[in-house]
């Protein structure tokens, strides 16, 4: 092997400043390993009794610390689940047995940062959200001059430029001729989007391959992203309902191990074996197994485009019973398109709709739009219109290809052409009129449309458990009636206010009530509801912040997505917790025989702990729900 040389081990600065830094963040980690260094040393040194009053000293200490917490939790109405882990301690100390008080100790704050761990692995849907908001923006000035400016400063109608690969810094539209865009982090959508020149674009889409330009059409604080980092901020730093389901097993898991542990003292006759059983009876999957299930579960839910806001929303989740849903832009696409053109006196289809697109295109009209856009996806050329004169909230007329129209309500053209004799339009469709030189020349239907997937949707919520659902709207009462024959709804609540909506919602009894909505005038509702839902993507502010789950993607099906993680979360809690119990049990009764060494059962519960938190990880996982596949 002549001619070989080992190279030196080197150890890197950010190796080196690792373990500090781990030490750090848990120090009772930290204090109770270097206790049990000083205490094996002392021991090595032939001080056993020095050992064991140092060993036992420090025991005690975090006992009566942990003690305290316990203390306070149960003036709080919260059951004590740490007694087991005290009465461990404190029995090992008095048998003698204090090196298992000390790993006790270490399962007890280890536990704790297996926890932090697992929680931060959990996370990282979420975190991964924070980390992409960009911080700065490629602002183009005159002569194509490129500066780097704060996002903050980003005005409207700025022109940016978005490197390949960039996260887009603010909602625009789009300047450059194409683009694809990844929107996966923002609606779950794995696919490619594509925009052509003069779409919208979300900011927090990252750019594809090429360099593109957009104009800003809202600043940082206002834009989609903004929106979405507030709400996962908020979720990130919520609490999981632990305490709830902690209470539910503390009581009498306590009381069984305090059994099972006295039963063994009392047919041994060793108050040893006492504390062995105890030993293996630690709490850790309690208060471990939950925390880190519905922090997996919300950000499984993040990266599907919805952001529930706390565990407790998410718990919540697994239990409705009521879906109430308000009409315009949740179950309805909630913008007008044309449903059908009737043409009169001797005009095709396509020349009525190409002579009322012309009047209507200089128009913001939300009307005027919508048949602008049929025109033009027919392929429909249209004429400039001149002599432009409008009578306000009731119509206008034009001058179209040398043709003068006229376009507006029944009333303002059959003043212009006399009466209109043709029928007036279904419940649920809105009409506009036109006359052509002088004559009445047909109308245009117009409605909102309902959501393609809003009956499968409503046929989901039912297989998830969901026993009624309810629409509520402000809409007149044939309207809210007609979409909720559509879509197979027998319950209506139509022409509420809003706070005539939260009275609605009060009254119910059949309990948890989500209600689904995303207006403004939705906002009170939202809030007063078990659950608030809100249609984040288009719908508003005020919405989003007062509802507990915020879909940020136009998708009315997310609904059902939240639903089924939510029971899914919190199945997979209630697991982990029964394996923990199961498995401490089982080493319970091993440990009733004498055959567990204290400080092997303490080793043994730790392993428990770690396969509870891997259980519990499971909520992380994309899983099929079984009761929609009935």
């Amino acid at each position: 092997m002549t001619g070989l040389r080992a190279e030196p081990t080197r150890t890197t600065g950010s190796e080196t400043r690792a373990v500090p830094r781990v030490f750090a963040r848990y120090p009772i980690v930290a204090a109770t390993i270097l206790t049990g260094v000083i205490g094996a040393i002392i021991w090595f040194a032939g001080a056993d009794d020095v050992a064991r009053w140092v060993v036992s000293g420090y025991a005690l200490v975090m006992a009566a610390v942990r003690g305290r917490r316990m203390l306070r939790e149960l003036l709080r109405g919260h059951g004590g689940v740490d007694i087991l882990a005290i009465a461990a301690i404190l029995s090992t100390v008095a048998v003698g047995e204090y090196w298992a008080s000390l790993v006790i100790v270490l399962m007890l704050s280890g536990g704790e940062a297996l926890e932090d761990f697992a929680g931060r692995r959990a996370r990282r849907e979420l975190t991964a959200l924070l980390a992409r908001a960009p911080q700065s923006a490629q602002r183009v000035g005159d002569g194509d001059l490129v500066v780097e400016i704060s996002i903050d400063a980003v005005a409207l109608d700025d022109e940016l430029l978005v490197r390949p690969g960039e996260v887009v810094p603010v909602d625009g539209t789009l300047l450059s001729r194409f683009a694809t865009f990844d929107d996966s982090q923002l609606t779950g959508e794995s696919l490619p989007a594509e925009r052509v020149s003069g779409e919208a674009v979300m900011s927090g889409s990252v750019n594809g391959d090429s360099a593109i330009r957009i104009r800003a059409t809202a600043v940082a604080a206002e834009s989609h992203y903004q929106r979405v980092v507030q709400l996962v901020t908020s979720a990130a730093q919520s609490k999981a309902p632990l305490v709830r389901l902690a209470d539910r097993f503390a009581l009498p898991f306590t009381i069984v191990s305090v059994a099972i542990a006295g039963t063994a003292w009392w047919l041994s006759g060793e108050p040893v074996r006492f504390a062995e059983v105890l030993v293996v009876a630690t709490p850790c999957p309690l208060l471990i197994a939950a925390p880190v299930a519905f922090i997996a579960g919300m950000s499984r839910s993040a990266k599907a485009g919805v952001i529930v806001k706390s565990g407790q929303t998410l718990e919540q989740l697994s239990r409705v019973r009521t879906v109430a849903f308000d009409k315009t832009g949740t179950l309805t696409v909630g913008l007008p398109e044309v449903v059908e053109v009737r043409p009169h006196a001797r005009l095709s289809r396509g020349e009525l709709l190409a002579l009322v697109a012309g009047v209507e295109q200089y128009s913001p009209h939300v009307l005027a739009s919508a048949i602008v856009d049929s025109a033009t996806a027919a392929g429909l050329t249209l004429e400039p219109a001149t002599e432009v004169r409008e009578q306000t909230a009731a119509g206008v007329t034009a001058l179209v290809g040398g043709r003068r129209v006229a376009v507006g309500k029944r009333e303002f053209v059959a003043g212009l052409v006399g009466e209109i004799t043709s029928p007036p339009p279904r419940s649920g469709q809105l009409a506009v009129y036109a006359a052509v030189d002088g004559a009445f020349a047909g109308e245009i239907l117009l409605s909102d449309r309902v959501r393609d997937n809003a009956r499968s949707t409503l046929a989901q919520l039912s297989r998830l458990g969901v026993r009624r659902t309810i629409l509520i709207s402000g809409d007149l009462a044939a309207t809210a009636q007609h979409v909720a024959d559509e879509l197979g709804i027998s319950e209506v609540r139509a022409q509420c206010l809003p706070e005539q909506k939260v009275e609605a919602v009060k009254e119910l009894t059949d309990r948890p009530v989500m209600m689904v909505g995303d207006g403004v005038n939705d906002a009170p509702v939202l809030a007063v509801a078990d659950i608030g839902v809100a249609m984040g993507a288009r719908g508003s502010t005020a919405a989003s912040e007062s509802a507990d789950v915020v879909i940020m993607v136009d998708d009315l099906s997310r609904v059902v997505r939240a639903i089924s993680i939510g029971w899914q979360t919190n199945a997979t809690a209630l697991r982990a917790i029964w394996l923990g119990i199961a498995l401490s049990l089982a080493l319970m009764i091993v440990a009733t025989s004498g055959v567990l060494p204290a400080i092997v059962g303490a080793a043994l519960q730790e392993v428990v702990d770690l396969l509870v938190i891997l259980y519990a990880l499971r909520a992380l996982a994309e899983r099929a729900d079984r009761r929609l596949a009935r």
